[in-house]
C-alpha cells in the first residue's frame, strides 16, 4: 500500500497516550494477557544457553509490530491474541525477509550496546544481575554496587544508545508489514518520520514520564493511608503489565499521524468500522 510521510503536531505526542488508554479500556484483559505471553515467551527463550539473550533482543520488533496488529484489529472490534505476534510471518517471503532481517539487526545492535554498558561499567552490570537473581539476601551487595560511578555512566550510555537505536526501528516493522518497504527504506523512512515529528515525540515521552510518576505518588499515598505502605510495591507488577502494554499500543496512532494510518479497509470493514480513536 502506499503510505504518505506526515508531521504530526507536537500536541499529537499526548493523544497518542490518551489514545492508547482508552483503546486499552475495551479490551484490558486481552491486551494485559497479550504481553504477559511475550513475557513469558521471552524469560523461556532466556534459559537458552548463549543465544538466549539474542534472541529476546530480536524478538522486539515483532512485539511492537504484534501489538500494532493487535490494537489495528480491536479498532474494528476484532479479536486480540497472541497468533498476531507470528501473523506479520505469514505474509510473502520478501515482507517475511525484511522482517526477520530487522529483527537481526535490531537484536545484534542492542547486544552490542549492552556490551558496551558493561564495559564501561567495569563489569558492573553483569555483577548485577547475578546478584539480583538472589533476592533479598543480597540487598546490600546490590545497594553498593549501584553507588559505584561505572553503573551510573553505563546506564546513561545504554539509555542514550538504546534511545537512538530506537529511531530508526520505531515504525520500520510496520512500514515492512504493511507498506511493503525494504529493510533500508524502511529504517530511514522511520528516522525521517520521527525527526520531522520530533516535538511530538518529546510530548508523548513527557506524557509517559508523566503518567508513571503521577501513579507511583497516587499508589504511595493511597497505600500509606490505609496503613499498608509495603503494598505500594506489589502493585508495581501489575500496573507494569497495564502500562507496557498501553505503550505498544500507543504505536499505532503514532505510525498513523505520521503515516497516513493504516492499510485499507475492506467494503465490509468500513461498513462495520466504529469511530476511529485517531480523528
Amino acid at each position: 500500500m502506499a503510505l504518505i510521510l506526515k508531521t504530526a503536531e507536537s500536541a499529537r505526542g499526548a493523544r497518542w497516550v490518551g489514545d492508547g488508554w482508552r483503546l486499552f479500556a475495551r479490551r484490558p484483559l486481552a491486551f494485559t494477557a497479550l504481553f504477559a505471553v511475550f513475557l513469558f515467551a521471552a524469560l523461556v527463550v532466556s534459559l537458552v544457553p548463549l543465544l538466549g539473550g539474542l534472541a529476546q533482543m530480536m524478538s522486539l520488533p515483532l512485539l511492537s509490530l504484534g501489538f500494532m496488529v493487535a490494537s489495528q484489529s480491536a479498532l474494528l472490534d476484532g479479536p486480540v491474541h497472541p497468533r498476531q505476534y507470528i501473523e506479520p510471518l505469514r505474509t510473502d517471503a520478501r515482507r517475511r525477509r525484511a522482517l526477520l532481517l530487522l529483527c537481526a539487526g535490531y537484536g545484534v545492535a542492542a547486544l552490542v550496546i549492552l556490551w558496551l554498558a558493561d564495559a564501561v561499567s567495569n563489569g558492573a552490570w553483569g555483577r548485577l544481575q547475578e546478584l539480583m537473581a538472589k533476592g533479598e539476601a543480597a540487598q546490600p551487595q546490590i545497594d553498593a554496587l549501584l553507588s559505584e560511578p561505572g553503573v551510573t555512566t553505563g546506564a546513561l550510555l545504554a539509555v542514550t544508545l538504546g534511545a537512538l537505536l530506537s529511531v530508526p526501528y520505531w515504525h520500520a516493522p510496520a512500514l515492512v508489514h504493511w507498506g511493503g518497504h525494504s529493510v533500508g527504506q524502511a529504517l530511514f523512512s522511520s528516522t525521517l518520520a520521527v525527526w520531522r515529528s520530533k516535538g511530538a515525540f518529546f510530548v508523548y515521552a513527557m506524557a509517559w514520564v508523566g503518567s508513571i510518576v503521577v501513579f507511583g505518588i497516587v499508589a504511595a499515598l493511597v497505600m500509606g493511608l490505609l496503613g499498608l505502605p509495603q503494598l505500594a510495591g506489589v502493585l508495581g507488577v501489575p500496573a507494569g503489565l497495564v502500562f507496557s502494554a498501553v505503550f505498544y499500543i500507543s504505536l499505532l496512532f503514532t505510525f498513523n499521524d505520521n503515516f497516513g494510518g493504516t492499510p485499507p479497509l475492506t467494503d465490509d470493514e468500513v461498513a462495520t468500522k466504529p469511530d476511529s480513536l485517531n480523528s
